[in-house]
């Protein structure tokens, strides 16, 4: 799948959480079968969190409101295509008086393009303790994606202008650099995001739009050691599998810390981590991927 930020022509004005959760959403075709739409104004590849979602969506269908997704593992089997809609299969593995356990097989054309495995769990007290947050520049104190986009516009990609201008998300780095710069980097990055539209009082949609947004800038992190990213053309880069852990209520519409750092590379492929972190400093999702980081000779 791709690893690119998400592509998704979400409109203007009152019709942005209209369109956002209609992309979330998918339609009943038959039980335990649904369909996501296409990407709104798509091309190319389908971005990988919205497929996630979709999936976790099609899931959440068949387990009772009251329990909520604690975690998703997928595998991204073939590359997806943004102009067309997705089938999920969802089967009904387990049903337990805490938990119940759903897999997910995305299809487009008779082909699978997707396996899920995802958890949901009943609301319960127990021990408690987490990460603390980093301590970082408020969203409101750092520039814009826009704004870091225009500083820089004549040195920038179209790709990377393309896809800011359609992105339903809203990014502000904590590290507001020339975007690709190609310096001496660690192999981590902090920033924030949310959505660009308001999301409805909905805890398991709010699930399941972060999911969506969670496929965004993990892989970038296990390239900047080596000053490459997925714009360039000599890179094929793409996400192999997809974890993550839900731990505590989110709303996707409020700033969210997406703190990223990659462990290891080699062998063209790279390891990222990521934790998410909510204003208060609650450690709300965490997340792990492997992806394709192959330089082409």
């Amino acid at each position: 799948m791709s690893d690119e930020t998400p592509q998704v022509d979400i409109g203007d004005g009152n019709n942005l959480a209209d369109l956002f959760v209609k992309l979330l959403e998918v339609e009943v075709i038959d039980r335990d079968i649904f369909r996501g739409m296409a990407t709104p104004g798509g091309r190319g590849r389908v971005f990988g969190g919205q497929v996630i979602g979709q999936a976790l969506r099609a899931a959440m269908r068949t387990v009772d409101d009251a329990r909520l997704a604690h975690s998703l593992h997928a595998y991204f089997i073939r590359a997806g295509n943004s102009e067309k809609p997705i089938v999920y299969l969802v089967s009904r593995d387990r049903d337990g008086r805490s938990f119940n356990t759903r897999r997910v097989v995305a299809m487009q054309d008779g082909e699978v393009i997707l396996n899920m495995s995802c958890s949901f769990h009943v609301e319960e007290g127990g021990l408690s303790h987490q990460s603390s947050m980093p301590d970082v520049p408020a969203p409101e104190d750092l520039p814009t994606e826009a704004e870091l986009i225009e500083a820089h516009r004549d040195a920038l990609p179209d790709e990377l202008l393309r896809l800011a201008a359609k992105r339903p998300l809203e990014l502000r780095f904590c590290d507001p650099r020339a975007p690709f710069d190609r310096s001496d980097r660690s192999p981590s990055s902090n920033f924030w995001f949310r959505t660009r539209c308001g999301m409805p009082e909905n805890e398991s949609l709010n699930r399941a739009a972060l999911a969506f947004a969670s496929d965004m800038g993990l892989l970038g992190a296990s390239m900047m050691p080596h000053g490459k990213s997925f714009t360039d053309h000599d890179m094929q880069v793409a996400s192999l599998d997809h974890a993550m852990w839900f731990h505590a209520p989110v709303r996707a519409d409020d700033w969210l810390l997406y703190v990223t750092d990659s462990p290891w590379a080699a062998g063209g492929r790279g390891f990222t981590r990521g934790q998410i972190f909510d204003r208060s400093g609650v450690m709300v999702a965490e997340t792990a991927q492997e992806g394709l980081i192959r330089v082409r000779s």
